[in-house]
């Protein structure tokens, strides 16, 4: 766990059942006044003489709920627990193996290897791993393609690929359609693809371009495109004015991928943690990417605890992995930090006790009911509640496809009208050709087609006129 370090350090006594209560438990302490250690916000943290924060809450709420009293001390050694060099567990995992307490409760993330040792509850808090960054040290150099911040990467590829099919639905309604042509077996159409794809980019830059379509299945095709590009630019300079006002800058590293590619910001976590363990066991060949780094370089990227990672992300281009709720928890308080989006290995807090405990049960199912009638999100909003305020109403993002599926249908419906009236002008002129020269009508369609596209000498369909 990466959170705050407290724990309970007692033996159960029972005593007698007071009038009405079924039996109540008292927890002494067996050991000397505990040193002290290193806590964390908001978890446990000294405010006097006292201890508060969530992990107290919680702690209080189940003591009401069972019928226990109880006296917190604190983690001898100020750690959670991993395996020594020699086989034995360090921090409150260990007080727990060795009965030097009955309870910890606090952050201590459920694992395999701890579950082996000691017995945990039901999971009081959901939380995986993420990245927290400075937000100026993560925006570095995210400003050279700011101008395609507006809208996402999914966005401009169906931009992209609507272009292309525009121009190419025009060139094959100009070749379909009579009106474009005089003769097709001597005239050269204008709309080769190139011009096209030179008409679709006037249009989408309001610059309008020549030649322009003379068939009504033309038109068709260059109205829609009108009424997309006229859209487009619409959504686009109304989110990119947003972007430039809410003075938000897309995050250079959204995913794990985006940490270890770059160079510029180092990266860590806390020392024989979960999390550190984590990125050892993990398959994963980008896990295993930031298990190597920070295992190369362990003395200068891990850190002992999270005041230590505050400081040197709000210090150096540090990027802290470590328990995204913690991570929240800063992010709140200090606003110059943000977590980036990407979370991964989704864990949960548990109430430690030993191996075998009948308590493990109890506050199982005590921490169950606290969360159906609403206390832990009480606890939560309680103890994550922001400092930092952002100006205006709404919080910047790029503009998804989904935003805009209305605007591409309609421009795929145009597109079709408008292949389907060129192939009806076609269709049209083959059969009163054919009831002229007394031909069937497929033989007619069929040599117009050969006419319109075929590769005369001197000319390629995807060239220009010899006249610029």
């Amino acid at each position: 766990g990466l959170g705050g370090c407290f724990f309970l350090t007692c033996i159960i006594l029972r005593a007698g059942s007071p009038a009405g209560d079924g039996g109540t438990v008292w927890f002494q302490t067996s050991l000397p006044p505990p040193p002290l250690c290193v806590q964390e916000d908001p978890y446990a943290i000294t405010r006097g003489t006292e201890l508060e924060g969530y992990c107290l809450d919680l702690l209080d709420a189940l003591a009401k709920m069972l019928h226990f009293n109880y006296k917190v001390t604190l983690v001898k050694d100020g750690r959670y627990g991993a395996v020594s060099s020699g086989g034995n567990w360090t921090g409150m995992v260990g007080e727990i193996v060795r009965q030097e307490a009955d309870l910890a409760v606090a952050p201590l993330t459920v694992t395999s290897a701890r579950e082996e040792v000691i017995s945990f509850t039901v999971p009081f808090l959901a939380t995986g791993i993420g990245i927290l960054l400075r937000k100026d040290a993560a925006s570095q150099g995210a400003s050279l393609f700011g101008f395609l911040a507006p809208f996402s990467k999914e966005t401009w590829t169906g931009v992209m690929v609507a272009y292309l099919l525009t121009c190419l639905c025009l060139f094959l309604a100009a070749r379909l359609s009579p009106c474009e042509w005089k003769e097709p077996k001597s005239e050269e159409n204008h709309f080769t693809f190139l011009n096209s794809l030179w008409f679709g980019a006037g249009a989408l830059t309001l610059q309008g371009a020549a030649p322009h379509p003379k068939a009504l299945s033309g038109r068709i095709i260059a109205a829609v495109w009108w009424l997309f590009t006229i859209s487009l630019l619409a959504a686009y300079i109304a989110n990119f004015t947003a972007l430039l006002r809410s003075g938000d800058e897309p995050l250079p590293i959204q995913t794990f991928e985006d940490l270890v590619k770059q160079r510029a910001i180092e990266f860590g976590t806390v020392e024989s943690s979960s999390t550190f363990q984590f990125f050892k066991n993990s398959r994963n060949p980008i896990h295993q990417m930031i298990y190597e780094y920070m295992d190369k370089r362990r003395d200068h990227v891990l850190v002992k605890n999270y005041h230590e990672a505050v400081e040197r992300v709000l210090e150096s281009n540090y990027a802290f992995i470590g328990e995204s709720i913690s991570q929240d928890l800063l992010a709140a308080k200090h606003c110059n930090l943000i977590r980036a989006p990407e979370v991964v290995g989704a864990r949960g807090y548990g109430i430690a006790t030993a191996k075998g405990s009948p308590w493990a049960n109890k506050l199982s199912l005590a921490v169950l009911k606290l969360g159906e009638s609403g206390d832990l999100d009480y606890l939560r909003n309680k103890w994550w509640e922001t400092t930092c305020f952002h100006k205006g109403p709404d919080t910047w993002s790029p503009l998804k496809p989904q935003a805009m599926g209305g605007l591409f249908l309609v421009l795929a419906l145009g597109l079709a009208l408008g292949v389907m009236v060129a192939l009806g002008e076609l269709s049209n002129k083959s059969r009163h050709a054919a009831e002229r020269e007394k031909k069937s009508c497929c033989s007619v369609l069929s040599e117009e087609m050969s006419h319109r596209f075929r590769l005369k000498e001197g000319e390629a369909l995807w060239g220009v006129e010899s006249q610029c």
